[in-house]
């Protein structure tokens, strides 16, 4: 098992010093993050505000007040 192990490792380790020398001689090439990285958080934003938009002015919650002398017990059915 152990002769293995350090094939495996040998094998990574070869991959990772390689990995550089390989991309440093590439081209830059835009990911997609680059490309549309900031379409996607302002869409991702207008979907939030329209949602939370909708929320707070259609559902009719009333934010932040208090029931202290607003609810008033019942009486006990018998």
């Amino acid at each position: 098992m152990f002769p293995v192990a350090r094939a495996a490792l040998n094998l990574a380790a070869r991959g990772i010093q390689h990995a550089p020398v390989r991309q440093a001689h590439r081209k830059y090439e835009p990911n997609f993050h680059d490309k549309y990285g900031n379409l996607v958080l302002l869409g991702g934003t207008a979907v939030f505000v329209t949602v939370w938009g909708y929320v707070v002015t259609q559902l009719g919650m009333e934010w932040g007040l208090s029931p202290v002398g607003r609810v008033t017990p019942r009486e006990w059915r018998e």
